[in-house]
């Protein structure tokens, strides 16, 4: 048995190895030829402009700090090889990919300048840069690659490593970032960018679950096709008051983080459905959705304080049920269990607490599966303790969940009566007639 153990594995290193030399052979020399073409166009084109605060004058040269600028290329190939099967090794090389082929659309279409000159630097420094300097002029700037890559084998590296080890590496991925300021490589607005193109590499091909463009298809929904359009309209005006306010200061490259947001929102309404969002069935949201769709989750959170200002968090719909909104975390001592139907928050796990999450997107029926799936899940979990049925709001996704539960239970003996007896304990209900077909179909 040993012996076909240690024989599989060395046959999935071989895989790797394969695998990982093949990307290698593709992406190398597609990194050079496209970057070095962007820097090429670039420095054809008259006046290209620059994004500089006036304070970054003040950042020091460093010239050592180039060896850890340098260290990214040898975590860039390492990578590829440091995998358990192969396909971790064309996840790995599609994020490099997509991180490579967005930035360097974006040089081409906005290219940008770096402004300062290097003071003369001697010895290995010195060397480094004078390779560096070889095929790396000063114009890929923002979104910086150099850090979109960094975030993609951070996040690669983090998953692989013991306590110790892990935080050396959490220091050097630190300095690493720095060293694209320290040795006057980038801008202060070239790295947040950058940052912001990794997770999205992350995110396009997440660890663990298929990518979001997988099995796309087209929404037929009308209301969820609605609501597409909407966020698409608020991620277009954020890019058009991007370019606006970059104009005059290269803070403006921020509104990109909101306006990719929405439209990555945008994109779950029109057929990618709740999967955008990252969320698994213990309500944990992955690093990528968690930190990509940051700016839409806050206002995510002022809705659900406008709201809900003036109700209680949850109200008492039968002994032990509770049917409210999304709760905050000193709220959760009062539940044994939570059954949560956000796609778009994140779970609170707690000590002794059970978490079931079932992500459902905001504003849409919820499928009449889930909920008979949801509601079977309140009823299981109603031994420990007290449960709560929640959603952002508390008034329509849990409150499907609520009202199917009630049939189940014979509290209720149809949709109807089901709705209105969660009306009476004062928690307000917004559900269109055909909930109720769904309520009944699921309670069957």
């Amino acid at each position: 048995m040993r012996e076909d153990t240690a024989s599989i594995q060395a046959a999935d290193r071989r895989a790797v190895f394969r695998v990982a030399a093949l990307w290698l052979a593709f992406l190398a020399p597609f990194f050079y030829l496209t970057y070095g073409t962007a820097n090429w166009l670039a420095s054809v084109r008259p006046g290209v402009p620059n994004l500089a605060f006036d304070w970054e004058a003040h950042i020091p040269f460093i010239a050592w700090t180039i060896i850890p600028y340098w260290s990214i290329n040898a975590f860039y190939a390492l990578s590829l090889f440091v995998n358990d099967r192969p396909e971790d090794v064309g996840r790995l090389a599609r994020r490099y990919l997509a991180a490579q082929v967005v930035a360097v659309t974006c040089f081409v279409a906005f290219p940008l300048q770096a402004i300062f000159v290097r003071p003369e630097t001697h010895g290995l420094p010195g060397f480094m840069f004078d390779v560096l300097g070889g095929f790396d002029k000063p114009f890929n700037q923002a979104p910086s690659l150099h850090i979109a890559l960094l975030v993609i084998i951070w996040d690669h590296w983090r998953r692989r490593l013991g306590r110790t080890w892990r935080v050396i590496w959490h220091l050097w991925s630190l300095l690493i970032g720095l060293s694209v300021l320290t040795t006057w490589q980038h801008h202060v607005i070239d790295i947040p960018t950058g940052m912001l193109l990794g997770l999205f590499a992350l995110w396009l091909f997440p660890a663990g679950r298929p990518s979001p463009l997988a099995g796309f298809r087209l929404t037929r929904d009308a209301r969820a096709r609605r609501l597409a359009v909407r966020y698409a309209g608020a991620a277009v005006l954020l890019l058009a008051l991007t370019v606006a306010v970059t104009l005059g200061s290269g803070a403006g490259l921020l509104l990109l983080w909101p306006a990719l947001a929405l439209a990555i929102v945008a994109f779950g309404y029109a057929g990618a459905d709740e999967r955008v969002f990252m969320k698994g069935a213990d309500g944990r949201i992955g690093f990528a959705g968690r930190w990509l769709l940051w700016p839409y989750r806050q206002g995510v959170r002022l809705n659900i304080r406008w709201w809900t200002r003036s109700l209680a968090p949850a109200t008492e719909i039968a002994e032990g049920i509770f049917l409210g909104r999304m709760p905050v975390r000193r709220e959760l001592a009062a539940y044994a269990s939570v059954i949560d139907m956000t796609a778009e928050l994140p779970g609170l796990p707690a000590p002794g607490l059970a978490w079931r999450a079932f992500p459902s997107l905001d504003l849409l029926p919820v499928p009449a599966a889930r909920i008979r799936e949801a509601a079977s899940a309140v009823e299981a979990a109603r031994g420990p303790g007290p449960v709560l049925i929640c959603c952002a709001l508390g008034f329509q996704r849990s409150a499907v969940v609520a009202a199917c539960w009630l049939l189940r239970a014979g509290l209720a003996t149809d949709a109807a009566a089901a709705v209105a007896r969660i009306r009476d304990t004062g928690r307000p209900v917004h559900l269109p007639i055909e909930a109720h077909a769904a309520i009944e179909r699921a309670a069957r």
